[in-house]
């Protein structure tokens, strides 16, 4: 689960179930006035109805009850023998109801909720020796929320859901900016810096990983430098060497085999110019396959057998620098493993296989890393200087994509530049 949802459902969580407890608070403070008045209400009805019951002649008195009925809602009839009454509910309200009524009409007084029936919130009262039951209306004991009362409460919970997501939204943007410009870095993009804006914790964090970036890049600037510098003032010497050993006459077979070590070495110092380089050039869509087309020519005029399979695929990518990741998964190829090499393309997925012994599971991430090399593994002189892979996945993670070494099917390694469609 994100950060985002997180932050949101619990921030949700705590103001819902504060909005259900500041109800239940005011419901039970809501419960000692409104059971007091009610009591008062039902007590003063109570002993009206006595006094008019008593005080009236006998022969209106249906004419009262008629009245009563008609104008206040009120019922009232003689306690019987056979009569069915049903028991108040356990209702806390109507508990606090029932012992002030008590206080004031006495501890005889009976209740009920329907008699023979008919529903209503009945009381007892006496006259001389005869009881006799009024009935208030029920809908008067009852707490009536209404749809008013439902829409406040759903008004009340989308702003506290509102609240909780903005705040949310809050904390999780800048971490998501935080993780985008993260990824950029290590893709080896150009950091774009970060609003230093916020909460005080979020805008040292900007300013942190900005100033981080920003010596980060000088860092890799100035190792460029470096190695640029040491570069080229190792091939100037190596160039006077080649140079002086081409016009000293000295026997050809030691000339070729001190030519083919200057050449190494040469090849050596290109891959630490490639590594320091990075990707630095702009990505345009183009054709994939054409670029791969001229990388195999190129080969096959060195006497290499190199063939290529696939179809169009134009995509955006850094054709120098795909050219230069392709190269080095070739020369590994011939290098490490035996021909002949096949070239492949699916879509954005660039394929190099060759026969060789392959690379056993358990050293293809390692030797993805700058200067490592696989000793015994697979055939062949142990010759560069370990950068070939490492600079392959560079391009790869540059083009938001990645490098995978895998098994071939009947020997050999597959060698997988994935890059982003």
């Amino acid at each position: 689960m994100s950060l985002f949802a997180r932050s949101f459902l619990l921030i949700a969580a705590l103001i819902v179930t504060a909005v259900l407890a500041s109800f239940q608070i005011y419901l039970m403070y809501e419960r000692e006035p409104r059971s007091r008045e009610l009591a008062q209400q039902t007590v003063s009805t109570v002993n009206l109805t006595r006094a008019a019951l008593v005080s009236a002649d006998p022969f209106l008195r249906r004419e009262l009850l008629i009245e009563l009925n008609e104008t206040e809602g009120l019922r009232v009839f003689p306690a019987t023998a056979s009569e069915k009454l049903e028991a108040l509910p356990d209702d806390a309200l109507l508990l606090l109801v029932i012992q002030k009524v008590r206080e004031n009409l006495g501890a005889d007084t009976r209740f009920a909720y329907a008699r023979d029936g008919e529903e209503g919130f009945l009381v007892s009262f006496f006259i001389d020796e005869d009881e006799f039951w009024v009935m208030l209306p029920r809908e008067r004991f009852e707490l009536d929320l209404g749809l008013e009362w439902l829409g406040w409460g759903l008004a009340l919970l989308a702003l506290a859901l509102a609240g909780a997501w903005l705040i949310a939204s809050n904390i999780a943007r800048p971490l998501a900016a935080l993780t985008s410009a993260a990824a950029r870095i290590g893709r080896g993009e150009p950091h774009r810096p970060l609003a230093e804006e916020g909460p005080r914790e979020l805008r040292g964090l900007g300013s942190a990983f900005n100033r981080m970036a920003r010596d980060l890049e000088s860092m890799e600037r100035e190792r460029a430098m470096v190695l640029a510098g040491i570069s080229h003032d190792l091939r100037t010497p190596l160039s006077r060497m080649r140079l002086s050993l081409e016009m000293s006459g000295a026997e050809s077979g030691a000339a070729g085999a001190m030519v083919a070590d200057i050449d190494e070495m040469d090849a050596i110092i290109g891959q630490f110019l490639d590594f320091a380089r990075g990707v630095t050039e702009q990505k345009t869509r183009q054709d994939l396959l054409g670029l791969l087309e001229e990388v195999a020519e190129h080969y096959r005029r060195l006497g290499k057998d190199v063939s290529l399979r696939g179809e169009t695929a134009e995509i955006p990518f850094a054709r120098m620098a795909v050219r230069r990741a392709v190269s080095n998964l070739i020369d590994n190829a011939l290098r490490h493993g035996k021909e002949p090499i096949e070239i492949r393309l699916r879509n954005n997925v660039i394929e190099v296989s060759d026969r060789g012994p392959g690379i056993p599971a358990g050293e293809r991430e390692r030797l993805k890393r700058p200067f490592t090399r696989l000793q015994s593994a697979r055939s062949g002189p142990s010759a560069g200087a370990g950068l070939g892979l490492a600079i392959v996945e560079r391009i790869a993670r540059a083009h938001g994509g990645s490098l995978e070494l895998e098994a071939r099917e009947g020997g050999g390694l597959v060698a997988r530049l994935v890059l982003a469609a």
